[in-house]
């Protein structure tokens, strides 16, 4: 049996809305860094939060200029 299907919309809940950025912010960073191992890839990720807070990943140093300039 499989998951089931979700609305994409705002969450209205300010609580819910930082808990649910919080996994799926984890999750992907995690999917991410696999892409970069599995496939030899470069591989870079900038997310802002709602409070314009910087996330990022990078497996190269190309990338990772990129993530440090923004910050």
């Amino acid at each position: 049996m499989g998951r089931g299907k979700i609305t994409i919309k705002r969450i209205d809940n300010s609580t819910s809305r930082q808990v649910t950025f919080s996994k799926r912010r984890e999750g992907l960073l995690k999917k991410a860094k696999e892409l970069a191992i599995l496939c030899d890839a470069q591989v870079g990720v900038n997310i802002f939060s709602s409070t314009n807070k910087l996330y990022g990943f990078s497996n190269s140093r190309l990338c990772s200029k990129r993530i440090s300039y923004l910050k």
